[in-house]
């Protein structure tokens, strides 16, 4: 199941039963799960947060959207917050088997349907913006609900992407996008009287002004305290900590300390890993480290599919080609088990029945070996990434650093080597069900050996490219060899498997 994360804003903070009714609203959607809500008196704006399959968040926001309208009035509404509707801004975030594209393709349906029933006039912005100057929200909030009411109708660059040209004489407008994770993070700098050092700092830290690039601050005066708005839009590039370090060191210059700090909303768990870690100087932290992490995955069964899906599709180096050639194979040991499962038991092939019963058997120790060779290959490659930095001097330690280097990439090149192995051996076996099995599961056993001769050609790839990487190749070189060795062995048994399908369809 792919989900998404939607973080709708509402111009509503005063009044807990306006904000109560518009998150029964969302609820009220099926497979909808409410993770927060969070209301700002001085800003006069909520944030709630939820999760949803791609297939119920844009009716779970639509939901939100127009109870905001029925019951949120612009013309009334005072608050520190820039806005520009009753429901002011509503991204979509991508979560575990969803991708950027998906919320992009909701993020448009989502804004046509506002625009054609609610007859509020919508613009898109970030990842799912059709023109570069609406990619980022404050310019098109720029002058707010006002200046947007006397511009739009008259200014062609105030036409919306959706909707009608005429603001909602009550609900305003509402922009919709799709974003990667966004952290709504404020710092405190003291009393009100230091709210000229907190705008001072917003324009410093920002990466409109020339600050951190990843960040949109604000100097604001909340609850009678100078207060650093930001939001952190991207926590790959601009952690957690290096915005609360800019801020501290900006106001220390101006001679103000902060007090305290505080995220609205929800935050990753990461970003406070990695805060802590910093803050304390530990060393090559890794969130695995976490032990009610390992309890979690321990008691789940491990990652989701839809998750180690996500986890490909993401920026990071691992899990890569390896971990993803064992994965497939781990798949076709067990279509080659269901396969075996299939026959097991039926007079027509009563002749292999102990044949079949050892080849499912087989099957599922291969689909074992496989599962935990795509960790291993993670960590295979940690293990190189880990070599590389080690120091280059003085020369000792430049030795030191070349043999671990050799050791880490023998290390990563024996890793998918182990997965070809197997996946020769599910080939064989999947070779074997086509031919002797059950011929209404044929094309299940051809797609095994398929999947088996491209997953043992994908580890022998990892292979030869860590061998290649190697100063002096020929300590790799009879890995590599077996390596092609495998893949031609593998790729008889799957054209035995593919004659097979053939002939019975």
């Amino acid at each position: 199941m792919k989900l998404v994360e939607c973080v709708p804003n509402f111009s509503e903070g005063r009044r807990p039963e306006i904000v109560d009714a518009i998150r029964a609203a969302i609820a009220a959607v099926p497979a909808v799960h409410i993770l927060d809500v969070s209301s700002d008196p001085s800003h006069n704006r909520s944030v709630i947060t939820f999760v949803a399959s791609v297939e119920h968040a844009a009716d779970a926001a639509f939901a939100g959207i127009a109870k905001a309208r029925d019951l949120i009035d612009l013309t009334v509404h005072q608050g520190e917050h820039p806005r520009l509707g009753a429901t002011d801004v509503v991204p979509f975030i991508p979560l575990e088997g969803a991708t950027m594209d998906d919320c992009v393709a909701l993020a448009r349906r989502l804004a046509d349907r506002v625009g054609r029933e609610l007859e509020i006039p919508v613009y898109l912005y970030e990842r799912a913006a059709t023109r570069p100057d609406r990619e980022n929200l404050a310019d098109i909030r720029r002058g707010e609900f006002e200046a947007l009411r006397n511009e739009i109708g008259t200014n062609p660059a105030r036409d919306p992407d959706f909707g009608p040209r005429q603001i909602h004489p009550t609900a305003g407008a509402v922009v919709i996008g799709a974003r990667p994770f966004l952290v709504a993070y404020n710092v405190y700098l003291g009393p009100a009287s230091n709210l000229a050092v907190a705008k001072d700092v917003a324009k410093a830290v920002r990466g409109s002004s020339g600050g951190l690039r990843y960040v949109k601050g604000l100097g604001l005066e909340v609850d009678g305290q100078a207060q650093v708005s930001m939001n952190l839009v991207d926590l790959e590039k601009t952690p957690l900590y290096r915005a609360f370090d800019m801020v501290k060191m900006e106001a220390e210059a101006r001679g103000v300390s902060p007090t305290w700090s505080e995220v609205v909303g929800l935050v990753p768990e990461r970003a406070l890993f990695e805060t802590a870690a910093r803050h304390v100087q530990l060393r090559d932290f890794s969130p695995d480290l976490v032990l009610e992490r390992k309890v979690r995955s321990a008691v789940s069964g491990g990652v989701s599919l839809s998750g180690f899906v996500s986890s490909v599709a993401s920026s990071t180096p691992t899990p890569g080609g390896g971990s993803v050639s064992a994965h497939v194979g781990a798949l076709a040991a067990a279509l080659a088990q269901m396969v075996a499962g299939l026959t097991v038991g039926r007079k027509k092939y009563a002749a292999v029945d102990a044949e079949m019963k050892q080849i499912g058997l087989d099957a599922a120790d291969l689909g074992n070996e496989l599962a935990a060779l795509v960790e291993a290959d993670a960590r295979a490659y940690t293990a190189v990434s880990n070599a590389y930095k080690l120091p280059k001097e003085p020369d000792d330690a430049a030795v030191r650093r070349t043999e671990a280097i050799t050791e880490a990439l023998l290390g990563a090149s024996r890793v998918p080597l182990d997965t070809a192995r197997a996946c020769a051996r599910v080939a064989e076996l999947a070779s074997a069900v086509a031919v002797k099995g059950n011929t209404n599961a044929v094309s299940d056993a051809g797609v095994a050996a398929l999947l088996a001769e491209a997953a043992c050609r994908g580890a022998a790839y990892n292979v030869r490219i860590n061998i290649a990487a190697l100063e002096d190749k020929s300590r790799g070189a009879s890995l590599a060899a077996e390596a092609t060795e495998l893949v031609a062995r593998t790729g008889k048994f799957a054209a035995q498997a593919v004659a097979a399908v053939e002939a019975a369809i």
